[in-house]
């Protein structure tokens, strides 16, 4: 995903922007995506033709596209789920297909999909130039009552160029990397609300271990129940 584009009120040339600055949207466009696939569950995988590639069909359970701040870069994703590794020549057709939705399938009316945000209407293009396949291992998601809870993760603020967005999107990759998702997204949203670059700094603090953090005084219990 390289490239977004929003409605400024000039049709014939819309405001362009990159994977970063497009991290800031990330909420507004994961929503979009996932209403784009209430009807079908988002699954690209029951378009597949049988013929193209039987193994393909045999073997590939799901392919759902989402979005995700990789880096300091909102990127196109698609989750796709295995019954058994795929042959060489298998994920090939795999990668054909899936570039085929995203430029003339399931992309293209995706970009057409007018994307309401604070700022103006938004429209998304998936760019399928830059395609690459990660292998993860599946994890449960049953969480033991006697497992810890994780340690926040640490981040240099020292260093950084000043730029809220690219900070957040470096905060919230290491909290899904530390296996706190949830984390990442409640820090995400109050950042964008806080609408000051320091306390966007503070809030971050909290959910990363930066200079900062250090030096934030600590909250007790009986403190934080008289907040209003």
């Amino acid at each position: 995903m390289d490239e977004y584009g929003w409605n400024n009120g000039v049709t014939d040339y819309p405001t362009l922007f990159s994977g970063v600055d497009m991290a800031y949207y990330e909420e507004s466009i994961q929503k979009a995506v996932k209403q784009r696939g209430s009807d079908d569950g988002g699954n690209l995988m029951l378009y597949f033709d049988e013929e193209r590639s039987p193994g393909v069909k045999e073997k590939v359970l799901s392919a759902i596209p989402s979005v995700e701040i990789r880096g300091d870069e909102l990127m196109g994703c698609t989750t796709v789920k295995l019954r058994e590794p795929l042959t060489e020549p298998e994920m090939q057709d795999l990668q054909d297909y899936l570039k085929g939705q995203f430029s003339d399938g399931w992309g293209e009316s995706f970009e057409q999909q007018e994307i309401q945000t604070s700022d103006g209407v938004l429209y998304v293009h998936f760019a399928e130039k830059r395609f690459d396949f990660e292998v993860e291992q599946v994890q449960s998601t049953e969480v033991s009552k006697e497992q810890p809870v994780p340690q926040r993760p640490k981040m240099k603020l020292v260093g950084m160029d000043g730029n809220i967005f690219a900070i957040l999107g470096r905060a919230s990759r290491l909290l899904k990397e530390n296996g706190q998702p949830q984390q990442a997204k409640e820090m995400s949203s109050r950042v964008y609300q806080s609408g000051d670059y320091y306390k966007a700094l503070n809030i971050i603090s909290e959910y990363v271990q930066t200079e900062l953090s250090e030096k934030s005084p600590k909250k007790t219990k009986k403190g934080r129940g008289e907040e209003r």
